[in-house]
């Protein structure tokens, strides 16, 4: 029998993750926890806010050992609740994440499997990895500003554009919402001016797409920022500078191997410290496929604050 090495499992699931495929995994993963002797309580969250509160008592209470059940936007949840007023709420909480079959980047990263066994076999033992996480600092609409904590790669422009009209398709559209989103974003989109500030290093010209990363995955299985790890204490920015076409014809690239770096019309700049993101008009941003809010953002790297369950 394995057991918890850092206490007692707080279970936090979003049901209508994966097109409401967790709440139907969730009788599995019980049965998985109990056949490895690992201590738990589950609480379904029925929004973000509420995944985020439930981290946040958790740790309050005692804990230290919180797990996502859901994609990236459940571990985003998550993760902020582990957070308050710039800190952890306790020294080196303990991040476990279980895919559930959504297809969660994060996890892709560190070659982690994404079913409910594997996932729950990964919670046992003590082996853990410290997590970099993004702080990000954005406007919303009315003009104050906003942060969000950030594990994986957040996108200003284009790519936020497709999230945002993917999200907002039926879900009957099924496999084809990522497909219809693209060219329902493409087709509206256009090359932006923008000034992208990594620490001492600047990018100020025409850019359709902006990347800020902490992780390599994003859109299930998009592999956009190749040579990011969310350890190293570093965030890379890539900013496609070319024309609106590179966005389909760097996609067999990106999607293959994700060797569309280096590319002389894509500009790489990384950062030890901080990125920023102005543009001539407010662009819009997604973080870990939520989207958050508009230009001008920052993008401030957080060392080792979380420990990732492996």
């Amino acid at each position: 029998m394995d057991a918890s090495a850092f206490g007692e499992l707080t279970v936090i699931a979003s049901p209508a993750a994966g097109d409401g495929g967790v709440r139907e995994r969730l009788p599995d993963l019980e049965r998985a926890l109990r056949d490895r002797g690992l201590p738990y309580v589950l609480r379904v969250a029925g929004s973000a806010e509420e995944a985020t509160r439930t981290a946040s008592e958790a740790l309050r209470a005692g804990g230290r050992f919180v797990v996502a059940v859901g994609g990236d936007g459940t571990v985003q949840h998550v993760l902020n609740g582990l957070f308050e007023s710039g800190r952890t709420i306790v020294p080196e909480p303990v991040l476990g994440v279980v895919g559930a079959g959504t297809g969660c980047d994060l996890l892709r990263t560190f070659g982690l499997p994404g079913d409910v066994e594997g996932g729950a076999g990964h919670l046992a033992g003590d082996n853990v990895y410290p997590l970099d996480v993004m702080k990000v600092t954005f406007t919303l609409p009315g003009g104050e500003r906003s942060t969000r904590y950030a594990h994986n790669l957040a996108e200003v422009g284009l790519g936020a554009a497709v999230a945002r009209r993917t999200s907002g398709l039926p879900r009957w559209t099924g496999r084809a919402r990522g497909f219809l989103g693209f060219w329902l974003a493409f087709a509206r989109s256009r090359v932006e001016h923008v000034k992208v500030e990594a620490d001492a290093k600047v990018y100020e010209g025409p850019a359709f797409n902006v990347v800020v990363a902490n992780a390599q995955f994003t859109s299930g299985g998009l592999r956009l920022s190749p040579r990011s790890f969310p350890g190293d204490g570093v965030l890379d920015a890539l900013v496609f500078a070319g024309p609106r076409s590179d966005a389909l014809t760097l996609l067999p690239r990106i999607f293959r191997h994700g060797d569309h770096v280096p590319d002389p019309r894509i500009h790489e700049l990384r950062a030890r410290i901080r990125v920023a993101v102005e543009a001539d008009r407010p662009l819009q941003i997604v973080a870990d496929g939520q989207m958050l809010g508009l230009t001008p953002a920052t993008f401030q790297i957080m060392p080792r604050q979380v420990l990732l369950k492996l």
